[in-house]
């Protein structure tokens, strides 16, 4: 999985403290679908930095894919396979169907947040910055560069 993110600190051990703003579905014309714009949410994670980028840098940071696609299939495939698998045991035993669908999806739920709270939370993904898409350049020196250049 690869995303473009900023480099908010470095640290001596090789590291980085970088920041990734995701993006949501709106606009921003707020007017046309009578929403108020939704914010935007910032999410924090350390990546190594094995090619030295710099506090402000816009860098190319990578992860594992196996891990993400594994905890996505936990997140939303298990719960329904559990509800459609209630509903066919439940049918089978009677007419409790809708009952052990219900309880089948309550399981799959209540498995995804075990999974959360014990592999997923404890795993890590291993990001690593693998290029640098843009250097930082304060305000101070695009000005210079405006009127110099």
């Amino acid at each position: 999985m690869e995303q473009v993110v900023r480099v908010k600190e470095t640290y001596d051990n090789g590291t980085a403290l970088v920041v990734h703003v995701r993006e949501s579905a709106c606009s921003g014309d707020c007017h046309k679908c009578s929403g108020c714009g939704a914010a935007k949410e910032a999410v924090v994670f350390t990546a190594d930095n094995p090619i030295g980028a710099g506090r402000g840098d816009l860098v190319r940071v990578e992860s594992q894919t196996g891990p993400v696609l594994k905890a996505a299939f936990v997140l939303y495939v298990l719960p329904l396979v559990l509800f459609f698998l209630g509903y066919y045991l439940g049918t089978l035993a009677g007419n409790w169907g809708a009952v052990a669908g219900c309880l089948g999806f309550v399981l799959g739920v209540a498995m995804v947040v075990l999974y959360d709270r014990t592999v997923v939370k404890k795993q890590n993904l291993g990001y690593t910055i693998t290029a640098l898409v843009e250097a930082f350049q304060p305000r101070a020196r695009i000005r210079e560069k405006e009127n110099h250049g």
